[in-house]
């Protein structure tokens, strides 16, 4: 059974930057597919960013690109999230996710592709 922990939300205001980590236990191998999507209140839980671990393939929402970068750990089952300029429409609960599958480009950011979820960090956007 993978076990998810996220880490690094809080406050920050706008044209801030954090950075989010992602710790998975019980994950073996060198594939699968690790990720983030996000849920702000009264909406939908969204993708924001998705990496593949055996070729470090990325894939972005368009919301995302060019403010967020995602990375892997080369040696611990670890993924970050950095976010630069955040914008106040950023604020949502950030979820870590995680597959053993190893998704084409087209389907890193559904939802339904990912058996492992973690509780969640709070990211807020304001000043």
């Amino acid at each position: 059974q993978v076990q998810l922990v996220e880490s690094g939300g809080g406050l920050v205001q706008p044209g801030g930057s954090l950075r989010l980590s992602c710790e998975a236990s019980g994950r073996a191998g060198s594939s699968g597919t690790m990720g983030w999507f996000r849920q702000a209140p009264g909406k939908e839980r969204d993708f924001v960013a998705a990496i593949r671990w055996n070729d470090r393939k990325t894939n972005y929402a368009d919301s995302v690109k060019g403010r967020f970068t995602i990375s892997r750990d080369n040696v611990k089952n670890l993924i970050n999230l950095q976010m630069n300029s955040l914008k106040p429409e950023d604020t949502a609960v950030y979820y870590c996710v995680a597959t053993s599958r190893t998704w084409i480009y087209s389907a890193m950011g559904r939802k339904e592709g990912y058996e492992y979820w973690g509780q969640g960090t709070q990211v807020t956007v304001s000043s």
